[in-house]
Order: structure tokens, then C-alpha cells, then sequence
């Protein structure tokens, strides 16, 4: 009786998180990427795409090296 009842639980607990499992998976699947302010998702051939990721990673990187760093107060 003491094992059925053990063997229940860890059903129903078991139970609890697939359910829960498949509601997260469906609240990401069905939610388009996120993007940052003024940056468009890819759109056209997978060339096109790739050029313009490449673009976004580039001006990423110029405006990160135009930031001046702030300094430390060890000097």
C-alpha cells in the first residue's frame, strides 16, 4: 500500500512537470525572436540574411569602440 501510494505520487508529480514543461515550450515557440531597438529581423535569401547579420554585428562593434571607457580610479 506504502509503495502504490509512493508510485502515485511520483506519477502525479511527474504528470505536474510534463505539463508544465509543454506550456513553457509553447509560450517559446509561439513568440517571433526578439529584436533590439532599430535593428530589423533578416528578411530575404539566406545570403541577404547573412549580410545583413553581418552589417548589425559591425555597426555593433563600431559603436562599442566609439564608447569611452570610464576610468579607474587607480590612476
Amino acid at each position: 500500500m506504502r509503495a502504490g501510494m509512493g508510485i502515485l505520487g511520483l506519477l502525479l508529480a511527474l504528470v505536474v512537470v510534463g505539463l508544465l514543461a509543454k506550456k513553457q515550450l509553447g509560450a517559446v515557440a509561439g513568440t517571433a525572436p526578439a529584436t533590439q531597438s532599430g535593428v530589423s529581423a533578416p528578411v530575404g535569401t539566406p545570403q541577404q540574411q547573412s549580410q545583413q547579420l553581418q552589417d548589425q554585428v559591425k555597426k555593433s562593434v563600431e559603436e562599442a569602440m566609439q564608447q569611452k571607457r570610464p576610468e579607474s580610479p587607480d590612476q
